[in-house]
């Protein structure tokens, strides 16, 4: 529910309505077959590729290249998929800048990599929009996994087991599949409503069956699961919310950002979300980042994203950092919030305390200021909350050995809910990738010859 209920200030509409197909347009452009082969004729094709290791899917990026080059993009899509069956959406919000595309031997010598990701959206565009599915499912086994969250990491594991033959059931707590692929990014970075045609096209390989507002915990339990099933694996990601631990963080104009987001994302009409004049973010990660730039992108007209360390601290790469600032939002940085100053429910301002690094870690300097804001945005990371109690915890995260496997036999665990989750869409596809082939594995060992 938007804050422009019960808070002034906060309001839709700010902006004339052709104003948001423009500035919610496709961040990056695809390249078309021209495009596409420039920038193929740039890689250089190394042998023992940095690119491939740098990616957490272990992607093929010289073969792929090269088969674009060959004038083969169907082919060199097969290649992707082959290891990231959501190949397409990475290629839209991986920061290729940290990862492949950095380690590019163009990159290194010229200071301009070779377009890495958008050349791998353009071979799995070319196939998803011929609507072919490069899989068959092999016989079945008779076995049936449950996978619960129907985001990256359990998508691409329910995949993966049904191209094995097994028979899945994927649950998901929200109404739409897709997890943070369809609730959580940015709307400017997958336009086109893709995330939820990536999902139909994934569960082309047949013998998944989606169960929808199905969440553990609730609906669902895990005994319940295990004793149903030949094998569980948990993809629930993140749901819980870190607090602000800040005086009057409760107020109307206080809300989180992903919530703000999800909103976003699922708003046919985005003259329809509500947003503040002057907008202060808690947070220095991807999630700070895309709820500020939206914000400026809805009609905000001064937006602050308040970090309590410094810049080179923060979880948003150098690239994401760069965007906000290029649309106008202004990074503070050691700085943490202490107060929301509010009047009769209406936030006034949010009081900062300076901070420094010290031997005990961060402490304040004694300096402080007080930015005028209306509306307030926490992204300031997310926790675990619900976990069945007979899991081992690692942290605030499920506790995982080898390829995901829990403390509890026969159930899996993988994303940003387990430990090695980065929130990162391509690790938590390879987590679930990599699970499945274990689960897999030990399903057949079991299975008479």
């Amino acid at each position: 529910m938007s804050n422009s209920q019960t808070t002034p200030g906060i309001v839709p509409a700010r902006l004339p309505s052709d104003a948001y197909a423009s500035n919610f347009g496709d961040l990056h452009p695809p390249l078309d077959a021209h495009e596409a082969m420039v920038a193929a004729d740039r890689c250089y094709f190394c042998y023992d590729a940095p690119c491939a290791t740098a990616c957490p899917t272990t992607i093929d990026i010289p073969l792929f290249i090269r088969q674009i080059q060959a004038g083969h993009p169907g082919d060199a899509a097969k290649t992707i998929f082959d290891v990231n069956i959501l190949g397409g959406m990475c290629a839209r919000v991986c920061p290729t800048e940290q990862l492949c595309e950095e380690v590019c031997v163009r990159e290194v010598a010229e200071g301009k990599p070779v377009e890495i990701g958008r050349l791998q959206r353009y071979a799995t565009d070319s196939l998803m929009a011929r609507g072919i599915h490069p899989f068959t499912r092999a016989e079945p086994t008779g076995h049936h996994v449950a996978v619960v969250g129907a985001g990256p990491a359990g998508l691409s594991c329910a995949h993966r087991l049904a191209m094995k033959g097994h028979d899945v059931t994927l649950y998901d707590a929200r109404p739409r599949p897709g997890g943070l692929n369809e609730y959580g990014i940015a709307a400017y970075k997958t336009v086109d409503g893709f995330a939820e045609a990536e999902v139909n096209w994934l569960l082309q390989i047949g013998g998944i069956t989606l169960e929808t507002g199905m969440k553990l915990g609730e609906a669902l339990s895990l005994d319940a699961l295990r004793t149903e099933y030949d094998a569980v694996f948990l993809g629930v990601g993140l749901a819980g919310v870190n607090a602000l631990r800040a005086e009057g963080e409760d107020q109307p104009g206080v809300r989180d950002a992903v919530d703000f987001i999800g909103e976003l994302r699922q708003t046919p009409d985005l003259s329809h979300i509500a947003i503040g004049r002057d907008v202060v973010v808690i947070g220095g990660g991807m999630t700070a980042v895309d709820a500020a730039v939206q914000s400026r992108l809805l009609g905000a007209e001064n937006v602050t994203l308040v970090y309590r360390r410094g810049r080179d601290r923060m979880g948003a790469s150098t690239y994401e950092q760069d965007l906000a600032a290029s649309k106008g939002v202004r990074i503070l940085t050691n700085a943490a919030p202490v107060r929301i100053h509010a009047d009769g429910g209406a936030v006034q301002g949010v009081e900062l305390a300076f901070m420094t690094d010290g031997a005990d870690g961060l402490v304040p300097t004694g300096e402080s200021l007080t930015l005028k804001a209306d509306q307030v945005f926490k992204a300031i990371g997310q926790r675990l909350d619900g976990a069945p109690v007979d899991l081992s915890l690692a942290g605030s995260k499920i506790a995982v050995h080898g390829a995901g496997r829990t403390s509890v036999q026969d159930v899996w665990a993988g994303g940003d809910c387990a430990t090695g989750g980065d929130d990162l869409t391509v690790t938590a596809v390879a987590q679930g990738r990599d699970a499945a082939e274990d689960i897999h594995q030990t399903l057949m060992d079991r299975t008479p010859l």
